[in-house]
């Protein structure tokens, strides 16, 4: 028997913090044990990157398209981040949680704060790098940025995970398939934040910060 109503995810983290990859194993290894959960396809006015397909990584849009959109109030939120602006349709989220399937956001932390205000029983996730020096080979593994972009995205970084501990849980991607677990539990059985969520990584986030 199908649940009654989906539950809203929110999973941010640093660019090159992993979220993307972990996200999309999770939502196929749940779908997969009949544990109805999708990504949500959010909008965009960046063009495409190598290999994205439309409406299947994001749905692309114009600028003037995107601002009819805010102006129509067809987002769940909306946030602008290294000069293109992203955000989540309210609609199609809406209907999917009605229909019982779990809706799992990749956003940044802007968006993140607007769902959380939003929507009270969203469950939310960040996910933190074990250091910058590990985040920036991440980055640069991509192949996809210029040494001018990288910088840029490691000094944005800071700023986001300075947002971390407004998330009910914190994950460290130290290893891909023990992080992809991690998540794997808290999809499983979404609970709210637990006493101190960030305690056990103060140490790391006060390095990270640093």
């Amino acid at each position: 028997m199908s649940k009654s109503r989906g539950v809203l995810f929110v999973v941010s983290a640093p660019s090159g913090g992993g979220k993307t990859s972990l996200t999309r194993a999770a939502a196929e290894r749940l779908n997969r044990q009949n544990h109805p959960a999708m990504i949500s396809v959010s909008y965009t006015t960046r063009p495409p990157r190598p290999g994205e397909q439309p409406d299947v990584h994001y749905h692309f849009v114009t600028p003037a398209e995107f601002e009819t959109m805010v102006r129509r109030r067809a987002f769940l939120e909306h946030a602008e981040v290294f000069g293109h602006r992203y955000g989540t349709g309210r609609a199609a989220t809406e209907t999917l949680l009605a229909q019982g399937t779990d809706v799992i956001l990749d956003i940044d932390w802007q968006g993140g704060r607007q769902v959380r205000e939003r929507m009270a029983d969203s469950v939310s996730v960040f996910i933190l790098p074990p250091s910058l020096e590990e985040l920036e080979r991440r980055l640069r593994r991509r192949g996809q940025d210029s040494d001018a972009t990288i910088a840029r995205r490691m000094a944005q970084a800071r700023g986001e995970m300075r947002h971390c501990t407004e998330y009910d849980h914190l994950l460290v991607n130290r290893d891909f398939e023990k992080t992809l677990a991690e998540l794997l539990t808290l999809l499983r059985n979404p609970q709210r934040r637990s006493p101190g969520p960030g305690h056990r990584y103060r140490a790391l986030v006060q390095r990270l910060l640093a």
